[in-house]
C-alpha cells in the first residue's frame, strides 16, 4: 500500500472517529447541561434561542427556535426530523419555562416557506451553505388549551 493511500485512509479514520466523539460528547455531556439550564433558568440568555423538545417516545432535545403567528418552528439538524413527515405527530414544547404540546410536521414541499422562516431561524447561516447542510424546518401548532 503506498503512503498517499495510507494517509488518506488514516484521515478518513480520524473524521469517522472526531465524527462520533462529538455526537457523543453532544448526547451525554453538552445535552444534558443545556436541558438543566433550560429548566432553572427559564429566562435566561439561552432560553430566548433555545427549547426542549419532547417526543412521545420521553425522550427530550434542545433545539433552537422561532415563535411567530401562533406557530413555533424548528430547525432541525438530526435525523429525528422523519418522526414528523407524513401526518406529524404530537410534541411537547419546553418554552421559557411554558410547557405546550401540539402538533409537528416537518415542512418538505414548500421551499419558499422554508427558506422565509429560516431566514429568521436562522439568519447568520452562510449563503453558500447547500440547501440540504440547513437541516430540515419542523413546524409546531400548539394545541389549544
Amino acid at each position: 500500500m503506498n503512503i498517499a493511500l495510507k494517509w488518506s485512509l488514516g484521515c478518513v479514520a480520524a473524521l469517522v472517529i472526531l465524527f462520533f466523539a462529538y455526537a457523543a460528547f453532544m448526547v451525554f455531556v453538552s445535552n444534558p447541561k443545556i436541558i438543566e439550564e433550560l429548566r432553572t433558568q427559564p429566562h435566561g440568555e439561552r432560553a430566548k434561542k433555545v427549547m426542549l423538545l419532547t417526543f412521545t417516545s420521553g425522550k427530550t432535545i434542545p433545539v433552537n427556535y422561532l415563535e411567530q403567528n401562533g406557530k413555533v418552528y424548528i430547525g432541525a439538524d438530526g435525523p429525528w426530523w422523519r418522526q414528523f413527515t407524513d401526518d406529524g405527530a404530537t410534541v411537547t414544547l419546553l418554552i421559557r419555562g411554558n410547557t405546550l404540546s401540539g402538533h409537528a410536521r416537518t415542512i418538505m414541499d414548500d421551499p419558499a416557506y422554508v427558506e422565509d422562516i429560516f431566514s429568521r431561524l436562522r439568519p447568520t447561516v452562510p449563503k453558500w451553505l447547500p440547501e440540504w447542510l440547513n437541516g430540515k424546518l419542523v413546524e409546531v401548532v400548539p394545541s389549544q388549551s
